[in-house]
């Protein structure tokens, strides 16, 4: 096993609100303990009202920005970290990232980036071109803007985490024939149009349940896993679905969970699970309505999909062998797995 590191993250937690159970930082840092290694969280959102007496965050970015980045950097200084993982909280800026690195002049700086276009996020590819590198949720063909600014990109997909993430047994408030979770369409990115017209004629249909889009409320915590577990059939669709390898957490999450997926095929999204052994993806709006009443009225193959796709989530993509997968980017420069061949 690799000598056991100090592991620092600066990220924005959600500590406080319905996604505690889903935001990333929880898988990472769980499969780092479990490799072996020490990690140390500093909540960048929640500095902010440490050493803020105003509220607005608008203000409080503006004013007491200086201040945490001094308490970062006195953190790390606390910590001595050999790995240093950023997530590009709001506010975080190159400036930021200069004042850590004179904090810790060993370290290794690494950026996570979820989010499709960096360049859209203001300060995001400057703060980037700071780090030694950038694992990215998308593969090479969204990481343009990046590769421009000379950032070193690897990919590396979503985790999930077999210890909550899995199939519950559930009453039947939580029994659905189909379920999506998510935007109908996103205000600031662009958001292609097939999103919209299956989302949009689920809302006609009888027993397919919708959270945080047309009108209907969000769901969080466990509930969340437990509308997965209840429902026969998951939509995964991206709002653009032409960048390779890219499926949002969305997509890992209904997998892991144990329904049966149906996903809007992306370039390569063979190499993470296959079509017709671990879920089935579709093309057209037509097609995927066409595959849901099929699989509807033939439940043996959609169980035996969905249980074959939930196993091959929680070998291949949980925390600690995403977690090693990174430790060899860090160490080696790059790592072997079904889709970096």
């Amino acid at each position: 096993m690799t000598k056991a590191k100090r592991i620092f993250f600066v990220t924005d937690t959600k500590d406080f609100t319905d996604k505690l159970l889903l935001e990333g930082l929880r898988r990472q840092v769980k499969g780092f303990i479990r490799l072996g290694h020490d990690t140390q969280v500093f909540s960048y959102n929640n500095a902010f009202c440490f050493v803020s007496p105003v509220k607005c965050n608008k203000w409080s970015g503006r004013l007491f920005k200086s201040r945490v980045d001094e308490l970062l950097a006195r953190q790390i200084k606390n910590y001595n970290p050999d790995i240093i993982f950023v997530s590009f909280a709001k506010f975080l800026n190159a400036q930021t990232i200069i004042s850590m690195r004179k904090a810790s002049l060993s370290a290794v700086f690494v950026g996570i980036d979820v989010d499709l276009w960096p360049e859209l996020h203001e300060g995001r590819i400057e703060a980037a071109a700071e780090l030694d590198m950038v694992l990215t949720t998308y593969g090479d063909n969204g990481q343009g803007a990046y590769q421009q600014a000379g950032v070193k990109c690897v990919f590396m997909p979503n985790i999930c985490d077999p210890d909550i993430e899995h199939r519950y047994a559930v009453t039947d408030e939580w029994r659905s024939d189909i379920l999506f979770t998510g935007k109908i369409k996103h205000i600031h990115y662009p958001t292609e149009d097939i999103r919209f017209q299956i989302i949009d004629k689920l809302t006609s249909m009888k027993n397919c349940v919708l959270y945080g889009c047309c009108g209907r409320g969000p769901i969080g915590g466990i509930d969340y896993l437990y509308a997965i577990s209840g429902t026969r059939i998951g939509l995964s669709i991206n709002a653009v679905n032409d960048i390779r390898l890219y499926h949002s957490d969305r997509f890992i999450q209904y997998l892991a969970c144990g329904t049966f997926v149906l996903a809007k095929r992306v370039s390569d999204s063979d190499l993470l699970f296959k079509n017709g052994v671990h879920l089935r993806y579709f093309d057209t709006a037509e097609e995927f309505f066409d595959l849901a009443n099929w699989y509807l009225h033939h439940e043996d193959e959609r169980i035996k999909i969905a249980d074959t796709g939930m196993q091959h989530a929680h070998s291949e993509f949980n925390c600690e062998k995403i977690a090693r997968y990174t430790m060899d980017v860090i160490e080696n420069g790059s790592y072997s797995a079904a889709w970096t061949d």
